[in-house]
């Protein structure tokens, strides 16, 4: 399920939590948030980055497993296996 941002549309007629953003995780089918769940204020979603990043999940050593190959940039168009 991801997780959904959320900040006050209007900074007059807000709550300290809305003001600040809150974050709320949501199946996709889950109506649209359109009120601060503490005061009722009028909120909007925020456009944020996804979360892409290394290999601390161990995929490299999965992908290695499953018989795939990483490359390395050597130099333009030369590359090195690294596995």
């Amino acid at each position: 399920m991801p997780i959904y941002e959320f900040e006050a549309a209007s900074a007059t007629s807000s709550c300290a939590k809305c003001r600040s953003g809150f974050e709320l995780l949501m199946r996709m089918s889950d109506p649209p948030v359109t009120l601060c769940p503490e005061c009722g204020a009028p909120v909007r979603k925020k456009i944020s980055a996804p979360a892409v990043g290394g290999s601390a999940s161990g995929f490299d050593e999965r992908a290695k497993n499953a018989g795939f190959h990483k490359l390395k940039r050597l130099g333009k168009g030369e590359y090195e296996r690294q596995y």
